[in-house]
């Protein structure tokens, strides 16, 4: 496909779009990963959808800890539909153009997603150490507005947290190759075709990951570091190993979260050219988590279990 230009105001050639190529390597075979990718894409908004329906009919349900994790569903359905429906265009239309404005916007969607599950994570770690270190001023503590001025307070914290990832990936200038060897727009990726300097884009995006999900990672690990300080000081073995249970699903997710955003940019600074390891980690990444949440919590918590149940009966009563 041929390079697009346009002529900026500094009287340089510019790409006018970018050109998503997939997964470097395995060009000519990716299409048979749309199968996997749709399924996952499909569990993940289903998976959601019904974790939405169950918390909201179920009035047991009615609990910080499950609007908490409502909202988690939420942000998982969005950043899965940020990344998969452009995927699976490529793979099944091979629409692998984008714009730059598009390109630009999903960085910035992508950021504002990931670092929302992060703060999500950390509410709910702190709803857990309320919870069972300090149970009776729980009620009082972690109210209905509590958790409304938490969730604006994430949301406008990483709504402009991160707009200086995109501002300064469209401030490059992208003069001569305009191929992305991704299926994403990535801020990396991206600001990898840049003809000039691209370390501010990467000292801010490392900058910004450690303010944001670093120091989320850091409040959570103090908070299960009190949970469990608290945990074994308790006297009966079975009041430990319930409390633990009720943290049991929220730690795999994060494990599985952070980990993997550490491995992703691990790979990502150790790779000097762009290879498939770290790409198909990234897509991953975006993807995985939205279909595990709903899973590990419906597998982990007997209320969800039950709430769900419900919600089938009810269904088919109403067929």
């Amino acid at each position: 496909m041929s390079i697009s230009f346009r002529v900026s105001n500094s009287s340089k050639f510019q790409v006018s779009e970018f050109i998503l190529m997939g997964f470097p390597g395995i060009h000519r075979w990716q299409h048979w990963l749309s199968l996997p990718f749709a399924l996952l894409y499909l569990l993940a908004i289903g998976a959601n959808i019904l974790i939405l329906i169950t918390i909201c009919q179920d009035s047991t349900l009615q609990k910080p800890m499950y609007h908490f994790l409502g909202i988690l569903s939420v942000v998982d359905m969005g950043l899965a539909t940020t990344i998969m429906p452009r995927i699976l265009a490529i793979f099944w239309f091979d629409a692998k153009v984008i714009t730059l404005p598009e390109c630009f916007a999903q960085i910035y969607a992508i950021h504002c997603f990931l670092g929302m599950e992060s703060g999500i994570f950390l509410c709910m770690a702190f709803d857990r150490y309320v919870a069972i270190c300090h149970p009776l001023r729980y009620p009082s503590v972690v109210t209905s507005a509590l958790i409304l001025k938490a969730i604006l307070l994430m949301v406008l914290r990483n709504g402009l947290f991160v707009i200086p990832v995109p501002v300064l990936a469209a401030q490059r200038n992208y003069c001569s190759k305009n191929e992305i060897e991704h299926c994403l727009c990535s801020n990396l990726g991206v600001t990898s075709l840049a003809c000039d300097d691209r370390r501010p884009n990467s000292i801010c995006q490392l900058v910004l990951a450690w303010l944001g999900m670093g120091s989320d990672l850091s409040l959570i690990i103090l908070s299960y570091t009190l949970i469990l300080c608290s945990v074994f000081r308790l006297n009966s073995a079975e009041a430990a190993t319930k409390a633990l249970s009720t943290c049991s699903s929220h730690l795999i997710l994060i494990l599985f979260f952070y980990t993997v955003v550490v491995v992703v940019s691990v790979t990502h600074l150790a790779e000097t050219q762009t290879t498939l390891i770290p790409v198909l980690l990234n897509v991953l990444h975006n993807i995985i988590p939205p279909a595990l949440n709903p899973m590990v919590y419906a597998l982990r918590t007997k209320e969800l279990r039950a709430g769900f149940r419900k919600v089938l009966r009810l269904g088919l009563k109403n067929k």
